[in-house]
């Protein structure tokens, strides 16, 4: 994983290439173009990082199973298996935790690079929105990876609605690892401070506990739990969740760009 990191030092020059000083619409889609190739291949470049995109959600999908379905089933919880709620419930988390650590590493000593590439004419909405796509492809690839280990024991009966919600997830835990990122620039304490996060946050917005607190809506993965729940087991699309996430996934990109562009404005460390 720290590979992301490094790649962003290749992030505007792969292949020595400069980019151009005009602001022109081609000129900025080519710098976008070539600074997301570079992190794309930063990560693939490393064969762990491949084992692991693979390997963690089927340990984490299956390991969520057949520890719940050592459980009694909960009361007032609407599902037959509690295996496939474990199943359920490991899916979100493969994908939140993945995309979280993708932008943690995204951010990590990323933002000096940044700021010496401003200097060769890329500006800092380019270098942010080329940082951001990574995590996008990045998180819609954990997502359709968790879906599909999901899919091999538990059939979604809505399974685009279920990838959906997947994304959503993915999206929002990819953003919040980009703030860690920025504001804990260091590997060890980031990764724990995102384990703690999405673990606390998964087990309360799972549904097998029944909190009766509004500070639920304010954890990250609430409505995609709503949502991917709905899809998996009633094949529903619930729009009210589908709307309230994307706004909490609008706000937390507002967030992410305020605080890199505050970081990369003082050379990388915040004051």
């Amino acid at each position: 994983m720290p590979e992301s990191a490094s790649g962003a030092n290749e992030a505007g020059g792969p292949s020595g290439a400069r980019a151009p000083t005009s602001g022109t619409a081609e000129s900025r889609l080519r710098r976008l173009r070539v600074g997301v190739g570079s992190h794309v291949r930063a990560f693939v470049r490393t064969p762990l990082n491949v084992a692991l995109l693979v390997i963690f959600p089927v340990v984490v999908v299956e390991g969520y199973g057949a520890a719940m379905a050592a459980f009694p089933r909960f009361p007032g919880l609407a599902v037959e298996s509690m295996a496939e709620m474990g199943r359920v419930n490991g899916a979100v988390y493969a994908a939140a935790f993945l995309a979280g650590i993708l932008g943690l590493f995204q951010s990590i000593g990323a933002v000096q690079a940044d700021e010496r590439l401003r200097v060769c004419g890329y500006d800092r909405a380019e270098l942010f929105a080329s940082r951001l796509a990574a995590v996008g492809l990045g998180a819609a690839l954990v997502a359709a990876v968790s879906t599909a280990v999901l899919q091999w024991r538990v059939e979604p009966a809505a399974p685009m609605a279920a990838f959906g919600a997947l994304t959503l997830a993915a999206l929002l835990y990819g953003l919040v690892g980009m703030l860690v990122g920025a504001v804990l620039p260091r590997a060890l304490e980031g990764s724990l401070v995102l384990v703690f996060l999405v673990d606390f946050d998964d087990f309360l917005s799972s549904g097998l506990v029944d909190v009766d607190s509004p500070a639920l809506k304010l954890l990250p993965l609430h409505y995609p739990h709503d949502l991917f729940r709905a899809a998996v087991f009633d094949g529903a699309v619930a729009t009210s969740d589908a709307l309230a996430g994307t706004a909490y996934l609008a706000a937390l990109f507002v967030a992410a760009l305020a605080v890199y562009v505050g970081v990369t404005g003082q050379g990388g460390v915040l004051s």
